[in-house]
């Protein structure tokens, strides 16, 4: 498979499937041995998406990027190999905070370089593998994005983006309450000609996130640990 198809995008934006099957014959390494699987994430965009981009449009373009992005600072434990990224001049802010490269992106894991230091999560005491494990347990049925509005095209790229996910699993020690909690932000992702990502600049409340995953309280003792979702996610390693 080449890095460009007969309709001339790059593989990158693309569909992310085509990103995987790429790594797969180049034998990419994966993070936890094998490819990624996302038929389940599949699954939720296409009963609980807002939007339904047109194929090849600037939104379509958009959202397969920062797709790829994410499945590769997930699940290629070598950021030599993504694709999505000028890996040598990459850099990565939230919220006007501190700058990461992708080595850097690749040992922390998104989680803590979006999350930082709170009263509800202290980023600077989880580790990648955590960080993926709690919210991945949060979110049983998964925690899909989407691109709602791209504002301006290459090299300067503004959008809105929706982050979503069904509160049924417990986070930390507390009640899960089974709303569905939805994170709205906005990026400006600075990208090459052939659109590989220069930086990402992310904006979006992740106060207001946190406060809805601790609102239903903490757990009563006796029911600590007895999550019907704890002995299931023990199991998994993928997305």
């Amino acid at each position: 498979m080449t890095a460009t198809s007969k309709n001339e995008l790059p593989l990158w934006v693309q569909d992310r499937e085509q990103v995987i099957a790429q790594g797969v014959e180049s034998n990419v390494e994966w993070r936890y041995g094998n490819a990624p699987d996302y038929s389940r994430s599949q699954e939720n965009l296409a009963t609980e998406s807002t939007r339904n981009h047109l194929k090849g449009s600037l939104e379509a373009i958009v959202e397969n990027l920062v797709r790829t992005f994410e499945m590769e600072v997930s699940f290629k434990s070598n950021p030599q190999q993504w694709l999505s990224i000028v890996n040598d001049k990459f850099r990565v802010t939230t919220n006007g905070g501190a700058e990461y490269t992708a080595a850097e992106l690749s040992a922390k894991g998104t989680y803590n370089v979006f999350m930082a230091d709170s009263q509800h999560y202290k980023s600077s005491e989880e580790s990648f593998e955590s960080s993926h494990d709690l919210f991945h347990s949060t979110f049983p049925q998964g925690f899909p994005w989407e691109v709602l509005e791209v504002y301006s095209g290459p090299p300067n790229v503004s959008f809105k983006w929706r982050h979503w996910g069904h509160f049924n699993g417990v986070y930390k020690d507390f009640t899960p309450t089974g709303e569905t909690i939805e994170i709205i932000g906005m990026s400006l992702a600075r990208v090459t000609d052939d659109l590989k990502i220069i930086s990402l600049e992310h904006y979006f409340d992740n106060s207001l996130f946190l406060e809805k995953l601790t609102a239903g309280g903490k757990q009563n003792q006796e029911n600590k640990g007895n999550c019907p979702f704890s002995s299931w996610f023990n199991r998994r390693k993928q997305s």
